[in-house]
């Protein structure tokens, strides 16, 4: 059955937004870049997603979750399950915060640095050949560019 366009939202609206829309490119591309990093990693039981979050951990000072949220660009509900499941698996410790017990600062566990230790290999692997890939972009410009639409 072949049912007529709509005369207020023509076809070429749809070509528009397509060739236009700076959202819809940048979701196609987090996404292929998701499917990219979860394939590289996963001989180590992580997903891209739960990288950056340990990876996050590496610091002197333990974090908060509400000093993680805004980095991650997550939620606080959403990061905080996405640490239990790296509790449970021994990648992450929660600690009591010494200037206020109420809230929890989190750090790799031993195990999770010394998983960190061995993924990186693999993460700047796949990162230098997706900078080949993309070598005729400007790729200081386009990492500037992200960091500014994230800052927003």
């Amino acid at each position: 059955m072949n049912e007529t366009m709509d005369p207020e939202l023509p076809i070429e609206t749809t070509l528009e937004v397509r060739d236009r829309c700076l959202c819809l490119r940048v979701q196609r591309a987090a996404r292929n870049l998701a499917r990219r990093f979860d394939t590289a990693l996963k001989p180590f039981g992580l997903t891209n997603g739960q990288f950056s979050i340990l990876m996050s951990l590496n610091r002197p000072e333990p974090p908060r979750i509400s000093d993680l949220a805004p980095f991650l660009a997550m939620d606080r509900t959403t990061l905080t399950a996405a640490f239990k499941v790296l509790e449970r698996r021994g990648l992450v410790d929660s600690l009591a915060d010494p200037s206020d017990r109420r809230n929890r600062r989190l750090r790799l566990s031993d195990d999770g640095r010394a998983l960190l230790k061995r993924a990186v290999p693999v993460w700047r692997q796949e990162h230098d050949a997706l900078d080949a890939a993309l070598a005729p972009a400007d790729l200081a410009a386009l990492r500037m560019a992200l960091a500014g639409l994230a800052e927003t």
